[in-house]
């Protein structure tokens, strides 16, 4: 059952970014960066290099959590750790659920550390999880952090999902106590807000994901699998990752954002957001699943180095320093400032 359904979210999602799919209006088209003609600094003094609660990575860019359970999601997370092994990405895997309910999954989670032995891997488990379940995922995949993810829109909608969220605070709070790595929680499409951040940082955890609306619409996919597709009011549930990342600047944690990055002008504006990484998932999916890992590795590639090319235009010399940029925030997303209380003015330095 957990495999089929895996399998569906693959088919699912994708659908959702196929090319054949209009593009969404998107929040992050209201950040524009104010143009400075001679800011520009030397590429050779460029580096991507980013890092946040006591981790470095090499870019600042990570291949978020996404599927793993079944025969076919293991080739997909195999794949997509070669791809990441390739361009040097951190990457997380997806749920580790179905083999904490079903060991013999194990070897569909294993290939992201194999092909990736000296990367930054992420395990991600639901926050149902207990202290000895989160040492066991950890452990399976050699991870150098974990992923808590949130999620109770996705399981309010999924026929066969979860309807007791009240616990979810101290499962998470005792698995940061218990476990070796770092704890990241994250959102799975519909944002993490700032009072929510800060509770989180009163839990331990050391940074949060704010993972917005405009990437992967899990309530649009859990709907899909139901028998009356009745939860379509909630398709546009939710904060988009621009509108996360400024409410929660400034509530306590570090802050990497994921949700609806379509290129790499997005990574750049969510760094000056205040995010210290940028993740995706479905557009890198859709590419691998249509081209295959060569097609992905040149994706990435091409992602960095056009990421390198937009710092080395700003002057932003790491990426941290996009934070120090100019931007204009205008439309929706200045309106949802504005009722927020947030002070746009005062939008730049540490986004902690």
């Amino acid at each position: 059952m957990t495999g089929n359904r895996k399998d569906e979210h693959v088919a699912l999602a994708t659908a959702q970014h196929s090319p054949e799919q209009p593009p969404a209006p998107s929040q992050f088209d209201e950040v524009r960066f104010l143009h400075h003609a001679l800011a520009g600094t030397d590429r050779a003094h460029v580096s991507l290099r980013t890092g946040f609660a006591g981790v470095e990575w090499p870019v600042p860019l990570y291949i978020n959590a996404m599927t793993g359970g079944s025969e076919r999601t293991g080739e997909i997370n195999r794949d997509l750790a070669i791809a990441a092994r390739e361009t040097g990405l951190p990457i997380a895997t997806g749920s580790l659920s179905p083999y904490l309910k079903d060991p013999s999954t194990a070897g569909t989670f294993t290939p992201v550390r194999r092909e990736h032995p000296d990367g930054f891997v992420m395990a991600n488990l639901n926050a149902n999880a207990t202290p000895d379940q989160a040492r066991r995922a950890i452990d399976l995949v050699e991870a150098d952090a974990l992923q808590i993810h949130l999620n109770t829109v996705q399981e309010t909608v999924m026929p066969e999902g979860d309807r007791s969220f009240g616990h979810w605070p101290a499962a998470i709070e005792a698995i940061a106590a218990a476990v070796e790595v770092p704890v990241i929680v994250k959102e799975v499409g519909f944002g993490l807000s700032g009072r929510t951040v800060e509770r989180l940082a009163s839990l331990g955890v050391r940074a949060a994901d704010v993972a917005g609306r405009g990437g992967t619409n899990f309530a649009r996919i859990e709907n899909g699998r139901r028998a009356r597709p009745d939860y379509g009011y909630l398709d546009d549930w939710g904060l988009s990752t621009p509108a996360a990342l400024l409410d929660a600047r400034g509530h306590g944690l570090p802050l990497l954002a994921s949700g609806g990055v379509r290129h790499p002008l997005d990574a750049a504006r969510a760094l000056a957001l205040g995010a210290h990484a940028v993740g995706a998932s479905g557009g890198f999916l859709t590419v691998l699943l249509d081209g295959g890992v060569a097609a992905l590795v040149r994706h990435i590639t091409d992602w960095l180095d056009q990421l390198t090319a937009l710092m080395t235009m700003l002057g932003a010399h790491r990426p941290a320093e996009l934070a120090d940029c100019d931007v204009l925030v205008t439309g929706s997303l200045r309106a949802f400032c504005h009722d927020r209380g947030i002070d746009l003015g005062t939008a730049k330095g540490d986004p902690a």
